[in-house]
């Protein structure tokens, strides 16, 4: 494992790390000792939970001995960020239950359990989800939400002091199984892997508030969630094993920022068995050689955490390490204060154009499921925008939801996307962004392909201007004053599109017969400025076949919208992924990460003292043509 610095900390260091972690005691991010005291008191209870539940399990299997029916045991685990120890106020508890070999997951966790859950006092909201990759009950306990996995290994007998490291558990286990079990091993190895554990939990509180504030905590949403940014705190622990919070938050945001990425973070070397499950090897699979952000969980079976990243997505993110880069060069210099780097990301002050997806259920219970389903193909939206559009126009969605002040939002909320010009493309004459059948796209072949969707599960997308957004996004439902320097800059567009418009009135007997070369460019929307497919939601009302002709389509006179033109900078990708899978290959062979990270085409960036030539870019499949349609032509 290299190590780049062992340096002892400095006076100032432990002067600077005080201000840090105060800043996120002011801040609140740390749960009270009676909110600690609490969580381990709903685990006590539903530890003693889940053992009654087996010892009924197994009297209902037959068993009648009275010595198997007391040596019959369920053991509770916990993982995530209340097992690494940074658990917030509001954090919830992740919990796996292994149970052994009669007791199925079907019938016994989800059916005789989740019935013993429902009768508990105290235990409201509780949603089963048994068709999810990782299928997990979800509840509140007393108040504390509750994620709850199960694990049914060969064992006849769950000994107490089981650990769940060990490989053999996960012999003739289904995916399921394999996956439910990896949340408790990825995150007992991290803390086994990394030098100091005071010093990564500091470190990851910043982290994970950084990255809250800026608007790329989500994984769902393409972003980077818990594991994630507790997989790259730790190689940087690694890198640096002496090092204060201070200065391991500096070095996380300058190794990051220039990271080679498809290059893969790893904290050990990959691991292999004797067993068919799937370990992450871009010279054996396709699919990992397209994984944009590699971030290898190190216990077997070793997967990339961050399969969900987008081009998109990885864009923001590497825009974000860059800025966090620079102020923590301003801080160190003593330019700055730590408090800069958490300034918050505005959001809906950073885009002219915005689409609003707005969700809504009968009820509770289908809402958190529909809200759950929906939330996990928003980024496919921006996928297919970006790709209808031709890459010209970026989108960017606010990972999180809102919910009217005015409407019950235990059964409605909204979601927003800002729409803008890829930074350095110039407006075409003409040119107008009609995304009326990428939405229509979106919901009839990726929303509704829900197999649980009930009556009343509704989603409605539509088209907003800045000034248009509502009130109730804003903390205390009041909009925020528009800053001096906002409203300058708006009198020097008014301004300089009047001198230009002037400059192309006096050119235009040069060019008779043609347009004006300076033309808004916008997305083409229907009559009340909605991305609307119709008067229905609903699936059987407001699917539109993937197959319809152009001249069957409503044809409605496409409406301009001004769209932001300093919104990003694209991320280079080229293919060649062959390449990838050869070197990953060889270094696979060595079994080390040294030798790993010092082959020439995927080594792993050291910061600017130690950088080295490395692959550059990432495979990105072939694209079929797009065939567009030119509604512009409907206004004459």
């Amino acid at each position: 494992m290299e190590i780049i610095s062992t340096s002892a900390p400095t006076v100032l260091d432990v002067i600077s790390t005080k201000e840090l972690e105060k800043i996120l005691v002011d801040e609140k991010l740390f749960a009270s000792e009676e909110e600690s005291l609490g969580r381990v008191e709903v685990l006590g209870r539903l530890d003693g939970i889940v053992k009654d539940w087996i010892k009924r399990v197994t009297m209902d299997k037959g068993i009648s001995d009275e010595e198997q029916i007391q040596e019959a045991n369920a053991k509770l685990f916990t993982f995530g960020s209340y097992r690494l120890g940074v658990a917030g106020p509001s954090t919830d508890i992740d919990a796996l239950c292994v149970g052994p070999c009669y007791a199925t997951r079907h019938d016994d966790f989800f059916g005789k359990l989740f019935r013993m859950l429902q009768e508990t006092p105290l235990v409201e909201d509780l949603t089963p989800v048994p068709d999810a990759r990782v299928p997990v009950i979800k509840f509140k306990f007393n108040g504390v939400s509750v994620d709850l996995l199960y694990a049914q290994l060969q064992f006849s007998v769950i000994p107490e002091d089981l650990d769940s490291l060990q490989d053999s558990l996960l012999h003739n286990l289904d995916e399921q199984t394999v996956l439910s079990l990896n949340g408790c091993r990825v995150t007992d190895r991290i803390l086994s892997l990394v030098p100091n554990i005071r010093n990564f939990r500091s470190t990851l509180r910043c982290l994970r508030f950084w990255a809250k504030r800026r608007g790329i905590y989500s994984n769902a949403m393409g972003f980077l969630g818990g594991i994630n940014w507790a997989l790259l705190v730790a190689r940087v622990c690694q890198l640096y094993p002496n090092a204060l919070p201070n200065v391991l938050v500096s070095r996380f945001f300058k190794i990051f920022a220039h990271w080679k990425w498809p290059n893969p973070v790893m904290l050990c070397p990959i691991q292999y068995q004797a067993m068919p499950h799937h370990v992450w090897d871009p010279r054996s699979n396709q699919r990992d050689r397209k994984h944009l952000m590699p971030i290898i969980t190190p216990s077997y079976p070793c997967t990339n955490s961050s399969y969900n990243v987008s081009s998109t997505t990885l864009r923001i993110m590497q825009e974000e390490f860059q800025r966090a880069k620079e102020l923590c060069e301003e801080i160190e210099a003593g330019k700055r204060t730590w408090i800069t780097l958490f300034e918050p990301y505005h959001f809906f002050g950073s885009f002219k154009n915005y689409l609003q997806i707005h969700i809504a259920a009968k009820n509770a219970g289908d809402f958190r499921q529909w809200k759950g389903w929906v939330e996990s193909r928003l980024r496919q939206l921006i996928h297919m925008i970006e790709r209808d559009m031709g890459g010209v126009l970026q989108c960017r969605l606010y990972p999180g939801d809102f919910s009217e002040n005015s409407v019950k939002s235990s059964s409605q909320c909204h979601y927003f996307m800002g729409l803008g010009r890829k930074q350095g493309v110039s407006p075409q004459d003409g040119e107008k962004f009609d995304m009326r059948l990428t939405v229509e796209e979106f919901k009839s072949h990726v929303v509704w392909m829900y197999s649980s969707w009930k009556q009343g599960m509704q989603i409605h997308v539509s088209h907003l201007r800045c000034q248009d957004i509502p009130d109730f996004v804003f903390p205390g439902g009041v909009r925020p004053p528009k800053s001096l320097n906002e409203k300058k800059r708006k009198r020097i567009e008014v301004i300089e599109s009047t001198k230009l418009k002037k400059s192309e009135s006096s050119t235009a007997g040069h060019s008779s017969g043609q347009k004006s070369s300076q033309t808004e460019s916008g997305v083409a929307l229907d009559g009340s400025h909605g991305l609307k497919s119709g008067p229905s939601v609903e699936p059987s009302t407001s699917s539109v076949s993937s197959s319809t002709s152009a001249s069957s389509r409503p044809q409605r006179p496409a409406v301009s919208i001004e769209t932001e033109d300093d919104n990003a900078t694209s991320v280079s990708q080229a293919q060649n992924f062959n390449q990838v899978g050869a070197t990953v290959a060889a270094a696979l062979a060595t079994g080390t990460i040294s030798s790993f990270c010092q082959n020439e085409s995927l080594e792993e960036l050291e910061p600017p003292e130690l950088t080295a030539p490395c692959f550059k870019t990432a495979f990105v499949a072939t694209q079929k043509p797009i065939i567009k349609l030119q509604f512009s032509s409907l206004v004459k």
